[in-house]
């Protein structure tokens, strides 16, 4: 189901109330993946004096929703759910391998499938379902963690959630976390926090309805400096975040 141009009511209402519930559960704060952990290396911009305000980190996130992570994450999303919603298991694979590939840095390998198992390995016991449990065999078998955007995405496509709203969601629990960061780094208080989340809605939406438009084949990502701030933080002498 593809909801571009539908009002949010429309949307809402398109969702089965099941559907709905478990999407919003699963990208909710308190779910277990352990996104708290990790700073996508904003760590080290703080650090560096690269971001160092509300406008500094609105920016920083912005671009890394356009250009970074948030673009080339929906892509894989899409294809992922596409894929699994198609019951094609070879496509699925050589999305993760192009997934992995992406990646710009060790950390972030590190921040994508680390999540992306804990989110697997608990929905398979707290809502058990035969292909996501099939899924999640195979990966045992094969020892391969599968990142994060592709794991919501295979969730979210069995669970019969409309892709936009899939998409928009987990782009704003993404968009959430590295705000949260910021807010601890800066450091900013809970309003601002607050504030960078509403400026950051349009893009947040946007970003999501150009992922679903977008040519599969696009997978690119330009975020050069976020991937070298990544890498610096490997070796950080002070952290509090493991990205």
């Amino acid at each position: 189901m593809h909801l571009i141009g539908m009002s949010t009511d429309t949307i809402v209402n398109s969702l089965a109330d099941t559907a709905l519930y478990k999407l919003i559960t699963w990208l909710s704060p308190n779910f277990p993946v352990g996104a708290f952990t990790y700073s996508h290396g904003l760590e080290f911009a703080v650090e560096m004096n690269q971001v160092s305000d509300y406008d500094g980190l609105t920016h920083w996130v912005d671009g890394i929703l356009r250009f970074g992570s948030g673009r080339v994450d929906s892509s894989f999303f899409r294809a992922a759910y596409e894929a699994q919603s198609s019951c094609d298991m070879t496509a699925l694979s050589l999305i993760m391998e192009r997934a992995y590939a992406q990646r710009g840095s060790a950390e972030l390998i590190l921040e994508s499938t680390t999540q992306g198992r804990a989110f697997i390995d608990t929905l398979v016991k707290v809502w058990p379902e035969a292909r996501l449990q099939a899924w999640h065999d195979r990966l045992a078998v094969d020892s391969c963690e599968p990142p994060y955007p592709i794991a919501v995405a295979v969730a979210a496509a069995i669970a019969a959630v409309p892709l936009e709203a899939a998409l928009i969601t987990y782009l704003h629990s993404f968009a959430s976390n590295l705000v949260s960061a910021g807010l601890r780094l800066i450091p900013l208080g809970q309003t601002d926090g607050q504030r960078a989340m509403a400026h950051l809605e349009h893009r947040i939406i946007d970003s999501a309805r150009a992922a679903v438009v977008r040519d599969p084949e696009d997978f690119g990502a330009a975020a050069v400096m976020v991937d070298w701030m990544s890498m610096q933080h490997e070796t950080q002498y002070t952290r509090l975040f493991r990205s």
